[in-house]
């Protein structure tokens, strides 16, 4: 495992701890609100506003074609927790002690949501969590949020019809999903209790944080969802565990057969796209859809768990990989920002940006000076002087991705492989594991990462591999 966080190389690689302290004026008169949607294993090319998808979703494509359709933003890491950490807490994997699909928030961390708190708003987290397991230590609660309502645990965020939900640190019955029923899908909840949440009448600004736990296998939606794509694809059966034996190497942690996984996972991500225009209503109808920022993200690339088949629906093209991979399609995710306060001409801006900026951003559009938050600790860079017409170009830096692969069993189990990534402008470089060579790709004429050039820039080789070797325990 690498150690993160070496001050010393602190200057070489251009870390600035709070490197968004110069906060801003706030946005508007009045601070907006925050609607910060998450999707979970969604591919880039998943969304019709992003490319060729036979999939439908056109609440998310109108909120891309009148706001900001940043076509180089990247999560936080490939998998789901160190991606959610980075998140949360606004640092890239220089400064993240955990690499891996174990790590969790500490008690110590500061949050977007402790960080919101400081200029008055109202904090709610709706859907999975999966990132703090100590109650009333690191549950949402405690980190920053005051209401809570989802899934706590990384394990119960792979069923789409739970059985056990949570509100502010009490378990929950769904007695419709048990016996083996499915009568609530966890989506549906939980954008039933965000817009609940957003109806009401608020003293403060409020940040909302949806984190849906779809497309993420397992693959189950309701039928008027799928219905539409029956006759759309040729279908091969997922068994699951129905033969008795595994059907593929995920059968035995999704062993429910899927008869249409193709219609299934297409009716997933529609289905994602219709609660978010009932968000999206619900703001026009409160009358506060002007001032509202709708930030719509995935945590990392698509999967191909139980019965998943990016593949067929190229779901991270034109990119490289998926899930667990450092190609840009292990990270590279779709990112919209809608804010007709600020954004009234929809565009597409091509600057790269990760997780890591986000609580600085939020931080500089609240009013926040982050050198007044005590023990917050952070690496990003605030995009906000692209979220509005007139968008002020941000200084070039190099971002950093780190992944722990783990051995056995992709969500659990020690660390073996240890996977670097890197982006400065438009070369990318990537390693797969420690011993391995570092391959560079120019992202600008070679967005697969199909031709390897270390050789022909050996200055650009150089470079990279001095950060890697930085970080090496």
């Amino acid at each position: 495992m690498l150690a993160l966080c070496r001050a010393l190389f602190a200057v070489v690689l251009g870390l600035i701890i709070v490197d968004s302290s110069k906060a801003v004026e706030p946005a508007s008169p009045e601070r907006p609100n925050i609607v910060f949607i998450l999707a979970d294993d969604l591919g880039f090319n998943q969304i019709g506003a992003y490319g060729d998808t036979p999939i439908k979703t056109p609440h998310l494509d109108r909120l891309a074609n009148r706001g900001i359709r940043f076509t180089d933003a990247y999560s936080g890491n490939t998998v789901c927790s160190p991606s959610r950490v980075s998140l949360f807490t606004g640092r890239d994997g220089r400064l993240m002690q955990n690499n891996s699909n174990k790590v969790q928030l500490a008690d110590i961390d500061v949050t977007i949501a402790h960080v919101l708190k400081h200029a008055g708003y109202d904090t709610a987290l709706f859907g999975k969590y999966s990132i703090g397991s100590q109650m009333g230590v690191t549950d949402p609660l405690a980190m920053g949020f005051d209401t809570w309502y989802g899934m706590y645990s990384i394990l119960e965020g792979h069923r789409q019809y739970p059985s056990i939900l949570w509100r502010d640190g009490r378990k929950l019955r769904i007695a419709e999903n048990e016996g083996g029923h499915k009568g609530a899908y966890a989506q549906e909840l939980f954008a039933k209790e965000a817009i609940s949440y957003i109806a009401k009448d608020h003293d403060n600004p409020f940040f909302v944080l949806l984190a849906f736990s779809s497309p993420h296998a397992e693959l189950a939606a309701p039928e008027e969802f799928v219905k539409p794509y029956e006759q759309v694809f040729d279908e091969t059966p997922y068994l699951g565990m129905s033969t008795g034996e595994p059907s593929d190497q995920y059968a035995w942690y999704y062993p429910e057969p899927v008869a249409r996984p193709r219609a299934t996972m297409a009716g997933m991500v529609t289905a994602l796209d219709a609660y978010v225009g009932k968000i999206v209503d619900t703001l026009d109808q409160r009358g506060i859809a002007d001032n509202t920022l709708i930030v719509f993200t995935s945590d990392n690339g698509p999967h191909d768990e139980g019965g998943g088949d990016p593949t067929f629906f190229k779901a991270a093209a034109p990119y490289k990989g998926m899930k667990r991979d450092l190609f840009d399609g292990g990270i590279h995710v779709p990112m919209i920002v809608h804010w007709p306060a600020k954004i009234k001409t929809g565009r597409v801006d091509n600057t790269p940006w990760a997780f890591a900026d986000v609580l600085p951003t939020f931080a500089d559009l609240a009013g926040v000076s982050l050198t007044s938050v005590p023990r917050v600790k952070t690496n990003g860079t605030s995009i906000y002087s692209l979220l509005n017409d007139s968008p002020q170009p941000i200084p070039e830096r190099t971002l950093y991705w780190e992944f722990g692969k783990q051995v056995g069993d992709p969500n659990s189990g020690i660390v073996g492989e240890v996977f670097q990534a890197a982006r400065r402008g438009k070369w990318k470089a990537v390693r797969y594991g420690l011993d391995q060579a570092i391959e560079v790709f120019d992202l600008e004429s070679d967005p697969g990462e199909s031709r390897e050039l270390s050789k022909q820039h050996a200055d650009i080789h150089h470079e990279f591999e001095t950060l890697f070797e930085s970080f090496e325990s």
